[in-house]
């Protein structure tokens, strides 16, 4: 089995893990970081998405080997202690949940948004960025409407 070294969260992790182990698998099962959902198990619903160096990936299609060295950032190593992350804030402040299951990769997926197009996104630039996270329970509008308030609180 090969060893995979990578910070999670901020913190250094090492395993061997067989090389077949996805990174959403190595997350959720030897790390036990369960914030990051498996939904679909096809790359469709993006309740799998985690920050790798900095950029959105849907942990159920990269191989945790692949992230050997990366910097991958969860749901959970997003608050700094007890102060949520401003858009982990604004899709509480909003309603942007039903169920909760979509939600950790909806939010990774806002901030790396937020991150590739500014402050100021618009309701169209929102649901165009989010094709490829799917929400069974809403019809999207709080959700649109948090990622909108968020993007204006990390300014």
């Amino acid at each position: 089995m090969p060893a995979v070294s990578m910070t999670v969260n901020g913190k250094a992790v090492t395993a061997d893990v067989d090389s077949r182990t996805l990174l959403v698998q190595y997350l959720r099962e030897n790390l036990r970081l369960t914030g990051t959902h498996v939904g679909c198990d096809t790359s469709q619903c993006g309740a799998c998405v985690v920050h790798v160096d900095g950029k959105a990936r849907k942990s159920c299609t990269m191989f945790a080997w692949q992230a050997e060295g990366a910097k991958v950032t969860t749901i959970e190593g997003l608050a700094k202690g007890t102060e949520l992350h401003p858009m982990q804030a604004a899709f509480r402040e909003h309603h942007g949940l039903q169920c909760g299951y979509c939600t950790p990769g909806m939010i990774m997926a806002a901030i790396d948004m937020v991150n590739r197009k500014g402050n100021d996104l618009d309701e169209t630039t929102i649901r165009h960025e989010l094709d490829g996270n799917l929400c069974r329970c809403t019809g999207y509008h709080n959700i649109v409407k948090a990622i909108a308030a968020g993007a204006r609180a990390m300014a």
